[in-house]
């Protein structure tokens, strides 16, 4: 189902397991898409064609409303606008004040990888990310390995 089509109060979604995917997901990854999905009502979005803050309000829409049991998020890594769907989860749990479970995951070489809410966070933040980059030069050459484009800019 699409995120941003869903009624907020639909029975399905009260204490329910959420999974929140990109849109694109299923079609590239459908392998991991399907261990997520089992046991999960998905809700799919792309933050390219879609409106980031609209994706945010809906998802602060249904914590509110249906309280589910958890949200689980599953991007492709490396995606700028997968990203913010992560951002998304982040600000809808702060504007609601909720403590519901969350969990962050990203697609890298066809498998997820868990990463922080707090990593979320800091991606938002470029001058942290500098600070990184100083503290941890190589972070660079494993940039190179997925990042077309940091390739490119090299030559």
């Amino acid at each position: 189902m699409k995120l941003l089509e869903i009624w907020v109060k639909a029975p399905f979604l009260k204490g329910a397991s959420l999974l929140i995917v990109g849109e694109c997901v299923q079609a590239i990854f459908h392998d991991v898409y399907k261990k997520f999905a089992e046991d999960r009502v998905v809700l799919s979005g792309c933050p390219e064609a879609e409106n980031v803050g609209s994706i945010m309000g809906k998802i602060a829409a249904i914590l509110r409303c249906s309280n589910p049991k958890e949200v689980t998020v599953l991007t492709i890594d490396g995606s700028p606008h997968c990203f913010t769907m992560h951002a998304a989860l982040n600000e809808a749990l702060f504007v609601t004040r909720s403590t519901i479970p969350s969990q962050h995951f990203v697609i890298v070489d066809g498998k997820s990888v868990q990463v922080s809410p707090g990593s979320v966070r800091v991606g938002r933040y470029l001058h942290l990310v500098q600070k990184c980059i100083q503290k941890c030069p190589q972070i660079l050459e494993d940039l190179s390995q997925y990042s077309l484009e940091h390739r490119c800019s090299k030559k």
